[in-house]
């Protein structure tokens, strides 16, 4: 062995840094990141940048090169992120003081300017977040609080989406959504001031509710009674007889029903009026 090292020293010595150099010219990226080579600090190409809607096996993800020494090769996730707001108050429209917990969701979809801004996905985040509390704090301030717990909510959301991706689109990257995990009244007094007047708001509306629904029963009914006046009136005008007749079974029911609960007794003539209608309507 000493002696094929002795004759062979240059040639191992050469094919091991030749091995070394083309080690270290080879890189990986995967599908789900993006890869920017910096050349002396200036970026000369990005491998599998992103595309929407682009398939899988066809981003150009895979084994690429590089100078060795001389280029350096930066990561960038392709994958929707995170970044979360501090738990911070804001003033409402009525002077309501709201602690509110919410997040964001980007990705990076100009890997080269977010490297010349921010450098990494982690220090993007730290700049997207003092962003995303202003632009809360601004939305948030041209609204009641009571918009915030109806539709309203959505529509300013959505306008706290847009003002975040019009300034993350400065750092590369594509704000998709932002959402409020939690908006509160801090404890104490107004917080119990404000559970009363909401509890008055409902009961207000129940009370509105209710109202209008004794209108519609009151209405109803009188639309039924008039209907029945016709009819009873109609039936009265085809036939009197019968309509007489009916009328007597109807009260004879209701006397001598009720009566037969009762310990009493009802004396009447056999030539009474009331009882006609046993005499065949005489």
């Amino acid at each position: 062995m000493d002696a094929i090292w002795q004759s062979y020293k240059a040639w191992i010595i050469a094919g091991g840094v030749l091995l070394v150099l083309v080690w270290s010219s080879l890189f990986v990226v995967p599908e789900t990141e993006q890869a920017v080579v910096l050349r002396n600090g200036r970026p000369v190409t990005v491998v599998n940048k992103f595309r929407p809607n682009q398939d899988f096996g066809q981003t150009g993800a895979g084994i690429w090169y590089r100078l060795p020494i001389i280029d350096r090769v930066v990561s960038v996730s392709k994958q929707v992120l995170d970044v979360d707001m501090q738990r911070q108050e804001v003033l409402s429209r009525d002077q309501r003081r709201l602690e509110v917990d919410a997040y964001a969701r980007f990705r990076v979809i100009d890997p080269v300017r977010m490297v010349q801004t921010a450098g990494s996905t982690e220090r993007l985040e730290e700049q997207l977040r003092p962003i995303l509390n202003s632009v809360l704090r601004q939305q948030l301030g041209t609204r009641n609080f009571q918009a915030l717990l109806t539709a309203e909510r959505g529509a300013a959301m959505d306008q706290i989406r847009s003002g975040l991706d019009k300034e993350a689109r400065e750092y590369g990257a594509q704000v998709i959504d932002v959402r409020i995990k939690r908006a509160d009244l801090p404890p104490g007094p107004s917080l119990e001031t404000a559970y009363t007047r909401m509890q008055t708001a409902r009961k207000q509306e129940s009370d509105t509710i209710r109202a209008q629904g004794q209108k519609q029963a009151q209405i109803i009914r009188a639309e039924a009674e008039a209907t029945a006046s016709k009819t009873y009136a109609d039936a009265f005008n085809k036939d009197p007889q019968f309509y007489d007749f009916y009328r007597a079974m109807q009260s004879y029911d209701t006397v001598f029903s009720g009566q037969s609960e009762k310990d009493t007794s009802i004396v009447l003539s056999p030539d009474n009026e009331y009882l006609r209608q046993f005499r065949g309507g005489r």
